[in-house]
């Protein structure tokens, strides 16, 4: 290896453009670059993702700002096959033609292609670090140097599970297709991966289950322990139950219609002054219907959820399609609030039952959980208190960071 003088160079490629960082990979994408950079230049060929930045002006003014963070960044690259229909069915089509995962064509782009050959040729990498397995396939475009590969969640179990909540019987099995192709290239090419950065020890044991060999580094989802904190000025509001999460995404959306339709109904039987924000993105025709139901408010995406949060009593996550670990849970934890959620939706974190979280599963007991943290505030102050411990010992952005440099230190000998 060629002796490194200097800050090592790290390009990132990215499956989407982190900024403004409001969602779940936004915000972990976003918060690794911060880290990245405190030892490393680094370097980002972003795509960018219709649902987070639809306009040309809100691509151009995410990489503006996130050039003040890390030393080179190209031009955000829609994915294609959100930009043209006919695309997105030439790719599933090839994808059954080849019998190669949608995500091998999903990705494809030569304007992308044009921006990593600029990016390399102005900043040659010592090392790559890919922040999806879907971007694996330009590879072949990168010299030959270290490979960190990031696992938000371990992909065949996550389509897999959303296999079983899909109406269609068509669409499930087609979801089954996809998950068994996605984990035939992850047995081939997570084994060549330098390194796998996985979310939690959960993730890093399934990850081995599909392709033993593979070497994992884990570094979990973490807060921003000094955004998020407790809000002593904001009035708690009796009876506010929060949900946090964009509905296009297929586990919030699932969770926000499971919570609606069989778990709110039950607190407000007995608990009459309930009330439930859901903040994050959502549609007209969802809004409309959501509101329908007695209680419910729909406060859609917002600049900054810290208030929505602190005038909380309870935050509920009845997330059933899990994978990876929950950057909502954290965000409630570092501002000291009681979390009622499924052992889904905490999967991977340090949750321990009735310490710094409620587990429940089935409706009732859900809906039972819930109740307890609204009616008793010694249950809810306890909750919050070490939940708010546990993000500090464990989950601080420092801290992960300073775990993944030493990752990467290790990979390049230095």
């Amino acid at each position: 290896m060629t002796a490194i003088v200097g800050r090592p160079r790290v390009i990132v490629l990215a499956q989407c453009l982190p900024y403004p960082p409001q969602s779940g990979v936004r915000t972990r994408t976003f918060n690794i670059l911060r880290e990245l950079q405190r030892e490393f230049d680094v370097s980002v060929v972003p795509f960018s993702r219709r649902v987070h930045q639809p306009l040309a002006s809100e691509r151009a003014w995410g990489q503006q700002k996130l050039k003040e963070i890390v030393t080179d960044i190209g031009v955000p690259i829609p994915v294609p096959s959100e930009e043209s229909f006919a695309r997105r069915v030439w790719d599933h089509l090839r994808s059954v033609l080849t019998h190669q995962p949608y995500i091998r064509y999903e990705y494809r782009s030569n304007d992308f292609r044009r921006e990593l050959i600029d990016i390399v040729r102005r900043n040659p990498p010592q090392l790559v670090h890919l922040d999806s397995i879907d971007l694996e396939g330009w590879l072949e475009d990168l010299p030959a140097v270290p490979v960190a590969c990031t696992h938000h969640d371990i992909e065949p179990q996550l389509l897999r599970l959303r296999a079983t909540r899909m109406d269609g019987a068509f669409a499930g099995r087609y979801l089954r297709h996809q998950a068994n192709l996605v984990e035939r290239l992850m047995q081939v090419v997570c084994p060549r991966m330098d390194l796998n950065v996985v979310m939690s020890e959960l993730d890093a044991a399934r990850l081995q289950s599909i392709a033993p060999g593979s070497k994992t580094h884990v570094a979990p989802n973490g807060v921003d322990t000094e955004y998020f904190m407790p809000m002593a000025e904001v009035p708690l509001i009796p009876g506010r139950i929060v949900f946090l999460g964009p509905t296009y995404q297929f586990a919030n959306r699932d969770a926000v219609e499971h919570l609606i339709d069989d778990i709110f109904p039950e607190i407000r039987a007995s608990s009459p002054n309930a009330s439930l924000t859901l903040i994050g993105r959502n549609s007209d025709a969802d809004r409309e219907r959501w509101e329908g139901a007695s209680g419910v408010v729909c406060a859609g995406q917002v600049d900054d959820v810290r208030p929505y949060l602190a005038e909380a009593s309870c935050f509920v996550v009845p997330i059933r399609v899990g994978g990876g670990t929950r950057l909502k849970i954290l965000d409630a934890w570092a501002m000291g609030k009681a979390v009622v959620s499924t052992t889904a939706g905490c999967e991977g974190l340090h949750a321990v039952n009735e310490e710094n979280i409620l587990i429940r599963d089935t409706p009732r007991d859900l809906a039972d959980g819930v109740r307890a943290v609204l009616d008793d505030p010694r249950l809810r102050e306890r909750l919050g208190s070490n939940a708010r411990e546990t993000v500090n010992a464990r989950y601080a952005w420092q801290r992960v960071g300073h775990g993944l440099r030493a990752a990467y230190r290790h990979l390049l000998g230095v």
